[in-house]
């Protein structure tokens, strides 16, 4: 079959998924490496007050964010992979580029995270595998990529039930964590842990340096909206949102509470990841740590597979807009958009490979991969405020409806632009670097086209872009950004 015959026979049978498929998309890509690193993360930054408002504060913000992508599913049901395509509707094509490439960059960023806690959970077993830093974690983890990309090249339909299968295994053990740790639960050591400990600063420094690993494991509320080409109804986008959305954020926030009532926050703060492992081998015995091991490898593998979906979903629609190179835009006759699934997978694989290089494989990956996911994220919310603004597709929409609309987009900016104050310059001028790289694919595409590669509005903001990806070079080349 010729290519354009595959990429014609994949529109045509584009897999159709239900509401319940859908919201095991959210919660499949939400629920991953980041809960089982909630502990040591939060141990390290902040005691128990400063926990619970800090999953106050994510968890409204977030919300909003989800309701934001719910109503944007509705106003705007002819736009496909939500993040890019609102960016691009709102502000032009130049800075939709930069949505969809820092989405994908994050997807497959996270993806990294994935193998380095699974090789760390090995690592326990096997010192070889150090804390997934090590030439061997590095191999096993090459393999478990390119694994993973010929299973997806299979299907995409196989591939989405596996996930709701795989769903449900994983979530199961941590809410046995959850009720283990309730049951054995200190309430001396519990109220101890309460204000912090010595190391944490003022209360407003522990809740803002808790805040990108909020972000990391919130990333894939979105899920739904990514994947919207494929929903038998349009509303079922927003339906799998915010329920994906509640029931992760009631475990994230349980895991992390029942955590201070089993050791020291300073133990906490030193185990190794995954730090879920040591608080339930505390609490219940060695036991404990290989339950959460093994769930945790289920957990992971979902979540990998899930976002390697929705990274190669992003570029392959954005190609089918034109915004991306056109070779991104080829699918097969079960509808993989394989060029774009090969383009993800081989990014992810060298990131893995610069995590050799960094002081914590995962902790890096971690921050990177949320901040590189702010910028879409406060362009999707912007939109939202644009929509309201100008009224456009309102019509004759009640007042409630449009104050209402109106809250929610400014409370989700206001969210996604703290964000970027608590994630700081480091990881903002990193992300500069990718995004002055990155530009060549919109280079490619504006020739592809026979088009002026910048207007001047563009040639601006490039401008902008590689000033900033000049000073991450500098800072990392003077020390004063590490990886």
């Amino acid at each position: 079959m010729t290519d354009n015959a595959e990429q014609t026979a994949g529109v045509a049978r584009t897999a159709k998924v239900s509401v319940l498929t859908l919201t095991a998309m959210v919660v499949g890509s939400m629920v991953g490496a980041g809960v089982f690193s909630l502990p040591r993360r939060f141990g390290q930054e902040t005691g128990v007050a400063g926990a619970i408002i800090a999953w106050v504060v994510a968890g409204t913000g977030m919300l909003m964010l989800a309701f934001v992508f719910q109503r944007l599913a509705v106003r705007r049901p002819d736009l496909d992979a939500g993040v890019y395509a609102y960016a691009k509707a709102g502000f032009g094509e130049f800075v939709g580029f930069f949505s969809a490439a820092g989405y994908w960059a994050s997807a497959c960023v996270g993806n990294v995270t994935y193998w380095v806690l699974i090789t760390s959970t090995l690592g326990a077993w096997i010192p070889a595998f150090g804390a997934g830093d090590t030439v061997l974690a590095l191999a096993v983890g090459s393999v478990g990529m390119w694994l993973f990309f010929f299973l997806i090249r299979r299907g995409i339909k196989e591939a989405a039930a596996i996930n709701r299968i795989v769903t449900i295994a994983k979530v199961v053990p941590i809410i046995v964590f959850v009720l283990l740790c309730l049951f054995v639960l200190d309430p001396a050591v519990f109220a101890d842990n309460f204000g912090g400990a010595d190391y944490a600063g003022s209360l407003f420094d522990q809740i803002s340096s808790t805040m990108l690993v909020t972000v990391f494991v919130f990333l894939g509320v979105e899920g739904a909206s990514v994947y919207s080409r494929h929903a038998k109804r349009r509303e079922d986008v927003g339906r799998a949102t915010v329920l994906g959305f509640l029931s992760v954020f009631a475990i994230f926030a349980s895991v992390t509470i029942v955590s201070y009532g089993i050791m020291p926050m300073g133990e906490i703060a030193e185990l190794r990841q995954p730090s879920m492992a040591g608080v339930l081998e505390e609490a219940v015995g060695p036991w404990g740590s290989t339950f959460v091991s093994i769930g945790l490898i289920v957990s992971v593998l979902g979540a990998y597979l899930a976002w390697s979906l929705m990274a190669a979903e992003v570029l392959f629609v954005a190609a089918k807009d034109r915004d991306m190179p056109k070779f991104l835009s080829r699918s097969t006759a079960d509808d993989v958009p394989v060029n774009a699934l090969l383009l993800s997978t081989s990014l992810s694989q060298t990131v893995l490979i610069i995590t050799l290089l960094s002081e914590d494989a995962f902790d890096f990956a971690l921050d990177l991969t949320a901040s590189l996911t702010l910028i879409p994220f406060l362009l999707a919310a912007l939109y939202a405020v644009k929509l309201r603004a100008t009224r456009e597709t309102y019509g004759d929409a009640s007042a409630r409806t449009l104050r209402g609309d109106l809250v929610v987009a400014v409370l989700a900016t206001i969210y996604t632009a703290f964000l970027l104050y608590a994630a700081g310059a480091s990881f903002l001028l990193l992300s500069f670097i990718f995004y002055a790289v990155a530009t060549v694919l919109f280079v490619l595409t504006r020739r592809e086209q026979g088009r002026a590669v910048f207007t001047p509005r563009e040639a601006l903001l490039f401008a902008v872009v590689v000033a900033g990806a000049v000073a991450g070079v500098v800072g990392l080349t003077a020390g004063w950004i590490t990886l």
